[in-house]
């Protein structure tokens, strides 16, 4: 069967050898055809191919499955962070076996689940961002820690302390913390708090001043330019340093009262930049490195209208991915005044 690139599909069976226009092999007979592989086949300018035979090795099914379990445990979550968050508002702390409760099944969950960028599009939500954005962060927190060599038990504590780093927002004033428009000075240092508030939070309800640590310390930076008390480098728990990453990657990629989310892909290049100076770069990287792979696959919208799917990564610019249309093979690296707007599942 002669199928136009544009129509093959991954599992495709090459019934010929491929040839460009200039004698040069491309493809042998019989090579089961990849997301690369068809891209291979665009880069050499070859329009259409013969295909023996179709095979659908797509993982979709099991991956929409294996989320659709996970929803109602986040939406579980995210409701019982709720009832965390009013319990340290009103006294001052929480029970720690509510949240060990709350997250072993969770992080239990999340070892098979390979498919992080899916999770997050899961978790976008317009309403209770707080609880929301801790749930995210929590979750990150543990993959970064896993990326980074951490063990289980090791990526447990970093995911647990992701998940508690803004309890301390329960002691700051909600027209402050919900306000739609720009901090004023003075609101901006009463926001600031909710670092030393959240320390103070957790060594009222756990023995572990390694979470405390964390919920301190997420706004510190690498250059000294963070706070409560402008640490560097070195001075920063490495737990901390991963939170940090985690916090500022889901509040960039969710709607806030006071600003739009941005793109996924984007907001990593973002973290890329902040690498060199802001953010610890090994942990940086690695996030990067492990995130990347899952928008393979993943559905978008361009800036020029058109609606696609990303199909590869670029060596060159891990940022600007090539995206096949209904038209078209979109490379993001070379026309660079076309942007994702948007990704889905």
């Amino acid at each position: 069967m002669r199928k136009h690139v544009m129509e093959v599909n991954p599992g495709d069976l090459l019934e010929s050898d491929i040839f460009n226009d200039n004698g040069v092999f491309v493809l042998r007979k019989g090579t089961p055809l990849t997301s690369e592989s068809i891209v291979k086949l665009v880069q050499h300018n070859i329009d259409y191919v013969d295909i023996e035979h179709v095979e659908d090795i797509t993982e979709e099914p099991h991956q929409t499955s294996s989320l659709q379990k996970l929803e109602p445990q986040f939406n579980e979550a995210i409701h019982a962070f709720e009832s965390i968050f009013l319990e340290a508002l009103t006294t001052g702390k929480f029970d720690e076996r509510d949240v060990d409760d709350l997250l072993q099944p969770i992080m239990h969950e999340l070892t098979d689940q390979k498919d992080v960028v899916s999770l997050l599009l899961m978790l976008d939500r317009k309403d209770n961002y707080t609880y929301n954005h801790s749930m995210q962060v929590g979750m990150l927190s543990y993959y970064i820690a896993l990326w980074l060599g951490y063990s289980q038990p090791n990526a447990y504590k970093a995911g647990k302390a992701g998940f508690l780093h803004d309890i301390g927002k329960s002691k700051i004033p909600d027209e402050i913390l919900n306000k739609p428009g720009k901090l004023t000075p003075e609101e901006y240092e009463i926001i600031k708090l909710h670092t030393l508030h959240g320390y103070e939070i957790i060594r009222n309800s756990v023995q572990d001043e390694l979470t405390a640590q964390v919920a301190l310390q997420h706004h510190e930076r690498e250059d000294g330019t963070g706070y409560p008390n402008g640490l560097r480098d070195e001075q920063i728990h490495p737990f901390a340093k991963i939170t940090a990453i985690a916090d500022v990657y889901s509040a960039m990629t969710s709607n806030r009262v006071y600003q739009n989310k941005k793109e996924l892909i984007s907001v990593l290049h973002e973290l890329y930049r902040l690498s060199f100076g802001k953010f610890n770069p090994e942990a940086t990287q690695a996030f990067i490195r492990h995130m990347i792979p899952n928008f393979i696959g993943k559905k978008v919208r361009l800036s020029s209208g058109e609606l696609g799917s990303i199909v590869m990564t670029n060596p060159a610019d891990f940022f600007r991915p090539l995206v096949k249309t209904e038209t078209r093979f979109a490379d993001l690296s070379r026309e660079s005044h076309i942007d994702i707007q948007e990704i889905f599942i």
